[in-house]
């Protein structure tokens, strides 16, 4: 299985040999992997501290978060879930996989951070990108995730959607804005860093729309200053939804432990660790701490044009649904 062989082990502890570690594996979305090394190395060092003698060992898995959702129900065995969408958390639910009252286990809807989607924009922004409709202009390639395989494409689809109705478009116009927005996408990316590899190693399109928090792991990765980051007027909510998986850590005696793993995202060390990577923290002092980093614009609720992402997905994602009419595969 594909998203086994992507598993990453992380651990600040060598545990070559030691039997008695406790392992968990944290299965995510595709642009997480540097957030999510930097809060296992904490968390593991953080129960290293409240429990001394315990070793424990933290594994990662990555891709396009709707990819991982069904890699999860076909076996792969996750201890946690840490996704970009709470539809593949409630496909999970739906499975019996994890708890039904999954939102209600953690505090803030089990969201303990959001993000938003903003623009990637080569240096010096050549073709003069301000908003989204430069995206829609003749010439303009776009690079983006397919909402049907992610999560990030499904909240680019729902910010651009949501920019149009919030400057008092109607839903027809959305869908003609939409059509023009996809027919200058190349191609569609199977997850946010296959979006980020098209658009900085493959060098495809003039812009890349995609989680803020992927502007840090892009500076890291290709260096600073190889891109310019332009926020539109507005944007979506994207909440960044966890859960236990059930199924796992009952089989595996891991609940307690996967549970302090998804507590100490909320504690002050993890809303920190999540505000150096670009995640907007529901710190509300850590939130000022790092108030300069996220810039101001119109942030819009999910509710407030789709009612919730699981009546979004089945209008909009679900086979036959508004995307299909208006994406024509290239």
């Amino acid at each position: 299985m594909n998203a086994i062989k992507t598993i990453l082990a992380v651990t600040a502890l060598s545990l070559s040999g030691f039997v008695g570690a406790q392992t968990l594996l944290n299965v995510s979305y595709d642009v997480s992997r540097e957030f999510y090394k930097d809060i296992n190395t904490a968390f593991v060092a953080d129960q290293a501290r409240k429990n001394p003698g315990r070793v424990v060992k933290v594994d990662q898995s990555h891709a396009g978060s709707s990819a991982q959702a069904r890699a999860v129900a076909d076996g792969l065995e996750a201890d946690v879930v840490t996704m970009n969408t709470t539809t593949d958390i409630e496909f999970l639910a739906e499975k019996g996989l994890v708890a039904k009252d999954w939102a209600k286990r953690f505090p803030n809807e089990a969201s303990p951070t959001t993000s938003t989607m903003l623009f990637l924009v080569r240096q010096g922004n050549p073709k003069g990108i301000k908003d989204w409709d430069d995206l829609i202009k003749p010439g303009v390639q776009v690079v983006v995730v397919n909402p049907k395989t992610g999560g990030n494409g499904r909240m680019a689809y729902l910010a651009a959607w949501s920019y149009v109705r919030k400057k008092g478009g109607t839903d027809a116009q959305a869908t003609e804005f939409l059509k023009k927005l996809y027919a200058n996408v190349p191609v569609l990316a199977r997850g946010g860093r296959d979006a980020t590899g098209t658009f900085l190693q493959r060098n495809i399109g003039d812009v890349l729309i995609t989680f803020e928090s992927e502007v840090v792991s892009v500076d890291r990765e290709f260096g600073a200053g190889k891109v310019d980051v332009v926020v539109p007027s507005v944007s979506i909510v994207a909440e960044n939804p966890v859960a236990v998986v059930e199924r796992t850590t009952t089989k595996k005696d891991t609940t307690e432990l996967a549970t302090a793993y998804l507590n100490f995202l909320y504690s002050e060390e993890g809303q920190e660790i999540a505000a150096k990577h670009a995640l907007r923290p529901r710190s509300a002092a850590v939130l000022r701490k790092y108030a300069a980093q996220f810039k101001p614009l119109t942030l819009v609720p999910v509710s407030e044009f789709f009612g919730s992402l699981a009546q979004a997905q089945k209008v909009h994602f679900n086979d036959g649904g508004e995307f299909d009419k208006i994406y024509t595969v290239k």
